[in-house]
């Protein structure tokens, strides 16, 4: 009797418990999910995608095909319009006074916010947590609100030390400055994640073996957080490249003798206004797409690092 009751309780086994209804995604609800997410981003890519299209394909256009046929495609390839855009439109000039500005003042936000994102990271002190909070804020603060106090603070402080022609108005020096000050709480907050990720025990092994703070960050600790620093990097890449705002408000004439050290921005601007009285649109066209290149390019050689330094510190 017991070996009957023991051999039909193998042979029936009990149903698997089951969640109850409503608890739990369905599969129905993740591919509705899904093909609402690739739909908004297939629509979001085309609106991006299709007007950065456009304006490359009326820089090989005639002006008179880019005011009769603005949607067809050129009727044959004119380079024209780009030597007109480098030369004449001055792009070529404006070009290198944004590539001068930027090597030093990516270098500068890069060095200077990878120190105080460590330091607030790794070395716990009284204020520490106050000091981080002020980057913090000024991620919200907008700049609208702060161009009448930072055009007379650049003017004042630069007058102040006698380097008006250094650091004033209408110079590299001033604008790099206010250039690495505006990357700034962006770069700290994005690299106090990711340096509070690294492991402790290297810092920890390099301390033993006698480094150094200075040497345990620039030597072990700053090439450990290279995915951060690339994706940060590019984004500040990007920032101030395509700022117009902060360039307007500070690099312009003095006088009506002097020349303006018009960035690219600004260049496309006087392009622009030119273009409107000479009806050289093709030339307009064709000084756009040279300022979107460097960009694109720098973007999509680092797609893949600009990805790992966004999900480095999640992962780890």
């Amino acid at each position: 009797m017991t070996t009957t009751t023991t051999r039909s309780a193998h042979s029936n086994p009990a149903p698997a418990p089951t969640a109850p209804d409503g608890i739990g995604p369905s599969k129905e609800d993740g591919r509705v999910l899904n093909i609402f997410s690739h739909g908004f981003l297939i629509i979001w890519a085309l609106l991006v995608t299709i007007p950065l299209v456009w304006a490359v394909i009326q820089s090989f256009k005639t002006d008179r095909e880019i005011l009769t046929n603005p949607l067809s495609l050129p009727s044959s390839l004119n380079f024209d319009a780009f030597g007109r855009a480098w030369s004449k439109g001055h792009i070529g000039e404006y070009f290198l006074n944004t590539v001068v500005v930027m090597v030093f003042s990516v270098s500068l936000t890069m060095l200077l916010g990878a120190m105080v994102a460590y330091v607030l990271a790794r070395y716990p002190f009284p204020g520490n947590r106050f000091i981080y909070y002020l980057f913090v804020v000024g991620l919200t603060m907008p700049i609208f609100l702060g161009l009448v106090p930072l055009y007379l603070t650049v003017k004042n402080f630069a007058a102040s030390l006698g380097l008006e022609s250094v650091i004033g108005l209408n110079t590299y020096g001033g604008l790099i400055l206010v250039y690495v000050a505006y990357s700034l709480p962006f770069t700290v907050f994005f690299l106090h994640a990711f340096f509070r990720t690294l492991p402790t025990t290297i810092a920890e092994a390099g301390m033993m073996d006698g480094a150094g703070h200075s040497r345990l960050f620039f030597r072990i600790m700053l090439p450990m957080a290279k995915p951060g620093l690339i994706s940060v990097g590019l984004f500040n890449i990007i920032g101030q490249w395509n700022q117009f705002l902060l360039p307007k408000l500070l690099m312009f004439p003095q006088s009506g003798f002097e020349k303006g050290h018009f960035v690219i921005t600004q260049g496309l601007l006087e392009l622009a206004n030119n273009s409107k009285y000479e009806t050289d649109w093709a030339r307009l066209f064709a000084g756009m797409t040279l300022a979107m290149l460097p960009i694109l390019a720098v973007y999509l050689a680092f797609n893949r690092q600009i990805q790992a330094g966004l999900t480095g510190a999640t992962v780890k």
